[in-house]
């Protein structure tokens, strides 16, 4: 991923913005999307550390964005209230359905609802990986349960439960401005596309070359112009 990314005009503090703190880079891109704007908001569905990794902890350090955090793993919520004061963390699976628990299997950063995930990685023995209850929830029911009308940026990676997560989602209710989605298996590969383009979303194919293991999508131009015309604006304008 190159430098050239970020070659738009931004805000003074975008400018302090010391390199990425995303695990691929990825908010390279997605600072190249939001160009500088500032008190966004964002919601970060399998979040992972509250720092290291991170897509989100940027736009809230250098442009005071605001949002809510999701992973399964109850021990990452000490370093989100200790160190993100504009982030909620909740520790939740989302998926499909929402109900008092579902099967979480733990691998760390691999953890995932679907044991045959990871089987699929040589260094995890999935028959031996511990196996906790955490609470299931639709990202729908989340985003009302805490008040979130409007979404600037979804950031998701839930180790192939991507599907679940997002049927789980009214995105023509909350038509986030930016979706990034983990997109790292043939299956997950070939079930985005129709999802989004039946939404009014298109991929940003530009993005392609420089980010492997996650798609990026927007809400379509022509949706745009609609809103203009009606009098509201893109979520992301």
């Amino acid at each position: 991923m190159s430098a050239r990314l970020l070659r738009r005009r931004g805000s003074t503090d975008e400018n302090r913005w010391p390199g990425t703190y995303s695990q691929g880079n990825e908010d390279l891109l997605l600072r190249r999307f939001f160009a500088g704007r500032r008190g966004g908001i964002f919601v970060d569905v399998g979040a992972g550390h509250w720092r290291d990794g991170s897509n989100t902890y940027g736009f809230e350090r250098h442009l005071g964005w605001s949002g809510i955090a999701v992973d399964g793993l109850a021990e990452l919520g000490d370093g989100y209230r200790s160190n993100r004061p504009g982030t909620v963390f909740l520790n939740y699976v989302v998926t499909d359905r929402s109900e008092t628990s579902a099967t979480f299997y733990l691998a760390g950063c691999l953890s995932s609802t679907r044991k045959a995930h990871l089987a699929s990685f040589p260094n995890v023995d999935a028959e031996r990986a511990p196996v906790v209850r955490v609470p299931a929830i639709t990202l729908t029911d989340l985003l009302d349960e805490h008040g979130v009308t409007r979404v600037d940026l979804l950031s998701m990676d839930v180790e192939q439960g991507e599907p679940e997560a997002l049927t789980g989602f009214e995105i023509s209710r909350f038509r986030p401005g930016l979706v990034c989605v983990e997109a790292g298996t043939d299956e997950v590969r070939e079930w985005l596309p129709p999802y989004f383009a039946g939404a009014g979303y298109e991929r940003i194919d530009e993005y392609l070359e420089h980010d492997i293991g996650n798609w990026y999508f927007r809400p379509r131009r022509s949706w745009r112009r609609r809103g203009r015309r009606l009098g509201t604006r893109a979520p992301h304008e």
